[in-house]
């Protein structure tokens, strides 16, 4: 949505809110507040005229840049619960085309974000707060590279049993069968350290037309959950 000339006004988000709540999920990404103020705005209606339900957590999603990760916390200001799910890309074709960056610098990027989010959080302690990260471009990246960033991740946020992280490993492009996606999954779910202290997240693209075969095999193999798209 956050990418059309023309996104969503607040009322129709509105309206998709109320069906989603209606059928029951508990856990909704409501937008990029960092992306338009359509998305902001939203975030701010749903928190100031307090429609999430008490057993409902709303996420929200932010690349790993400063800037946008202090805006994103501004537009949750007030919010009972929320997740904060940040994401930068790991691929090689990224970290040399659009980044100019080493691994040790993407690596950065991504504990830096992770460090700031950790600071925002302890000054907002009103909020409970659930961290998410994405490397995205994951089914194109080196899987041990994807591992070491997201290890880094995890030691930075201190994930624990009873603070657990979500890390969300995205299709960002169907780039095989859904059973490479699943070998990938099963792998990195056996060599991720704190395996107790981190839910595993799955975020499948349909340009195969097999996202939700992806989803599926991807369950069997190990995730914990699956990111609706």
């Amino acid at each position: 949505n956050q990418a059309l000339v023309e996104p969503m006004t607040v009322a129709q988000k509105l309206q998709m809110w109320a069906l989603m709540t209606h059928i029951g999920f508990k856990h909704i990404e409501v937008g990029f507040p960092a992306a338009s103020q359509p998305d902001f705005d939203f975030v701010r209606e749903l928190i100031e005229r307090n429609l999430i339900p008490d057993d409902v957590t709303i996420e929200v999603l932010a690349p790993a840049r400063e800037a946008l990760i202090r805006r994103t916390f501004e537009a949750l200001k007030g919010a009972r619960r929320a997740i904060v799910h940040i994401y930068n890309a790991t691929s090689k074709p990224f970290r040399e085309i659009v980044f100019g960056l080493s691994k040790p610098e993407v690596v950065n990027m991504a504990v830096s974000a992770v460090k700031l989010v950790k600071e925002l959080c302890a000054e907002n302690p009103g909020t409970e707060w659930v961290l998410e990260y994405s490397p995205e471009t994951f089914t194109a990246t080196e899987l041990d590279f994807a591992l070491e960033v997201c290890n880094a991740v995890t030691e930075a946020w201190g994930a624990t049993p009873d603070n657990k992280i979500i890390l969300n490993l995205p299709t960002t492009v169907e780039m095989a069968t859904p059973n490479v996606y699943a070998d990938q999954i099963e792998w990195f779910g056996r060599h991720i350290n704190r395996r107790d202290s981190v839910i595993i997240s799955l975020h499948t693209h349909n340009d195969r037309g097999t996202g939700v075969a992806a989803t599926e095999l991807g369950l069997m193999a190990g995730a914990d959950r699956v990111e609706g798209c």
